[in-house]
């Protein structure tokens, strides 16, 4: 006889969690586990991370997925190791090896290389990646054998560090730190550096320790959040505007506020700002965001009452 499953309570809960990612998880899937650790009614993610990847990945709770959107736009940094003298159907170790190359270059050629790649490059995206075309991830259509045509994209690496690694049994490899804008591939890159090599190489490794200003040694894996008790996970959760470092604070008195949160502009003293986070002043709560034009506060995103109501009861 089957032992029914034990329905789990779920409850409002609003924040941000800072979490490291573990290899051979989706983005979803991890976001799944964390929302039931956190028993949170509404969850969604800032992006997806490879399930060959691990680190940063911000997950977000409640009043905070209104705002996730707004991480997509923001820079990352990876960490990788590029394994030398073959290149794979992926462009990963998952991947069939479809050619070999000897290696032979020196530390002048990979500094030459690591300068080649800084700066504003244009990618073709991988197919092995969740890009859709027609509705459908790219991925898809490389598990059916089926190349599509990709069109290249600018993106822009802001710094580039390579480091050639002692070889391990024959192999050799490349240490790689990339500060990126959003939208670059790393496998990609990985590929092209191979490439301008003259040896080919593929990604072995492959860790996010930045995400915008949130860094991997502030997240907490969800072994650790599993093993902590139930109030212990919830301290873990940074506020909803964590997310909205970036933004310029306006303070808004009752009658404004409550203007505002109808989607009602207000006028003020305040000078032209593209991003906006708007508090009331008394109870100080989070209401949205919002950009200045002529000195006009025009709504974009805003709580509801109920999430505020909900924000300041957790804050008290």
């Amino acid at each position: 006889m089957n032992t029914p499953r034990t329905r789990v309570q779920r409850r409002p809960v609003h924040g941000v969690l800072l979490l490291d990612k573990p290899l051979g998880l989706s983005s979803n899937q991890a976001l799944q586990k964390a929302k039931w650790l956190l028993r949170a009614e509404k969850a969604g993610h800032t992006g997806t991370l490879d399930p060959r990847a691990t680190g940063v990945l911000p997950l977000c709770f409640g009043a905070a997925t209104k705002f996730s959107q707004l991480h997509l736009d923001a820079d990352k940094t990876y960490e990788a190791v590029l394994r030398l003298g073959q290149r794979t159907s992926t462009g990963d170790a998952e991947g069939e090896v479809i050619a070999q190359a000897p290696v032979n270059f020196t530390p002048a050629q990979l500094q030459q290389v690591q300068a080649l790649f800084t700066g504003e490059l244009m990618q073709v995206p991988p197919m092995h990646s969740a890009l859709k075309k027609d509705g459908k991830a790219l991925y898809e259509y490389a598990r059916e054998g089926v190349e599509v045509e990709r069109a290249p994209r600018r993106v822009t690496i802001h710094a580039l560090e390579l480091r050639q690694l002692p070889t391990v049994d024959g192999v050799q490899s490349v240490w790689l730190k990339a500060h990126c804008s959003k939208g670059t591939y790393i496998r990609t890159l990985g590929e092209d550096i191979g490439i301008a090599l003259g040896c080919g190489a593929f990604l072995s490794a492959l860790r996010r320790v930045q995400s915008g200003r949130f860094e991997v040694d502030a997240c907490i894996s969800l072994e650790a959040l599993e093993a902590l008790p139930e109030a212990g996970r919830h301290q873990q959760l940074r506020s909803v505007d964590a997310l909205l470092d970036s933004h310029h604070p306006i303070t808004l008195q009752a009658d404004d506020a409550g203007r505002f949160l109808s989607g009602l502009r207000r006028r003020g003293a305040w000078p032209d700002q593209d991003q906006v986070a708007v508090y009331g002043a008394n109870p100080h709560a989070l209401l949205g965001t919002a950009h200045v034009r002529a000195g006009e506060l025009i709504p974009e995103r805003l709580l509801n009452p109920q999430e505020i109501q909900s924000l300041l009861e957790s804050a008290a």
